[in-house]
């Protein structure tokens, strides 16, 4: 778990680490309980958390749950925080901004040096929702640009598959003038190794024991495999997957943000709404192809978003069967409307009541004799 922590801190610049949050969303709720434990020691009362519009859906809960106030800033016409909107609502009563990047629209804050100026000059921290480090592990280091905070996605970057049910880990990672505040027990080691629970500023525990070991062994060994050669490799190969489906489908469903795309592409079904076709009829169709649908209807500043996120591990292959299919729903859409409105077809079970189901969950089977 030591070495773990240091590696983690290599990869991302940062000084100090905690491994024991046991998501990314936990992560978050860490990071904001830090902070507010920073600005009560200095004796600064600061309610303000500002989020952009383009952030991870957890954000806003983690920052409510830490007792601070929400307050958006909106994106530019590139994708990106918009500086004078930032600059306006930046003042001694902000503790934090908290930022996803690259953000949601798979565009990465080309000006987050000068975001972080910005934050600083008044008094305010800088966190990042490191969620999306699988886009730049091994290329870009956030410690360096002036984050002050961030929490990783262990169960995403560092070898579980992305949405592989659980368990996570979330580890949070931080500057030195952060490090009093990790949670207890910090893992220490000089001629042996030891957990270090006499920390009076600490926010305390947030988990059981230290965090979700048999997570921390995964990526323990999936760094060491691949060494920093690899990791670099890992990032570069998320981005040019993303980017092989952004050229194959551009032109066949619209592309809000013209930007350059990471890990991530966000497309948009509003140009097949003129044949009545929604992006949640789009995700239903691809069931019948035997794929998983991407993330749809997020982020809520792109309409009838489609939120694609092939990650490393996609082959070839796999992107060409994607594309293929979604070309043809497209196609479908155009031709044969009435079959994507019932879509799935070929699955166990056709189109559920959703708000139904979530009300009245059942997950039990009865076959038929």
């Amino acid at each position: 778990m030591y070495e773990l922590g240091e590696y983690l801190k290599e990869i991302t610049g940062f000084d100090a680490i905690t491994l024991q949050p046991g998501a990314g969303a936990h992560g978050e709720l860490t990071g904001m309980m830090m902070v507010r434990k920073y600005f009560e020691k200095k004796g600064e009362k600061r309610t303000r958390v500002l989020v952009p519009d383009s952030a991870h859906g957890t954000n806003p809960a983690s920052i409510t749950l830490a007792g601070f106030k929400v307050e958006k800033i909106n994106s530019d016409e590139k994708g990106q925080i918009d500086l004078k909107g930032l600059e306006n609502a930046s003042n001694q009563t902000v503790a934090c901004l908290m930022v996803t990047n690259p953000n949601t629209l798979g565009i990465f804050e080309s000006r987050i040096r000068r975001i972080c100026e910005i934050m600083h000059s008044k008094g305010a921290l800088v966190y990042l929702d490191g969620a999306n480090l699988n886009a730049y592990m091994g290329i870009h280091r956030p410690g360096d640009a002036g984050f002050d905070l961030m929490h990783m996605n262990l169960h995403k970057t560092f070898s579980t598959p992305h949405g592989g049910g659980g368990p996570g880990g979330g580890p949070v990672a931080v500057k030195s003038w952060l490090e009093p505040f990790l949670p207890k027990p910090v893992i220490r080691h000089s001629s042996h190794y030891w957990l270090d629970y006499d920390r009076p500023d600490s926010i305390g525990k947030v988990l059981a024991f230290s965090g979700h070991f048999g997570v921390f062994v995964k990526a323990w060994t999936y760094i060491r495999m691949l060494g920093p050669e690899g990791l670099r490799d890992a990032s570069e190969c998320a981005v040019l997957n993303a980017n092989y489906i952004r050229a194959g489908l551009e032109g066949i469903y619209e592309l809000p943000y013209k930007g350059h795309s990471l890990h991530e592409v966000v497309f948009s079904g509003s140009n097949l709404r003129q044949y009545g076709i929604r992006t949640l009829d789009i995700a239903k169709g691809l069931l019948d192809y035997g794929l998983h649908a991407p993330t749809v209807y997020f982020p809520l500043i792109v309409s009838e978003a489609m939120l694609i996120e092939p990650t490393e591990t996609e082959s070839l292959e796999s992107l060409d069967d994607f594309i293929k299919a979604m070309k043809e729903i497209a196609e479908q859409a155009k031709t044969n409307p009435d079959r994507l409105h019932n879509a799935p077809l070929k699955t166990p079970v056709q189109r559920l009541d959703e708000a139904l189901a979530s009300r009245k969950l059942d997950v039990n089977y009865e076959e038929s004799v």
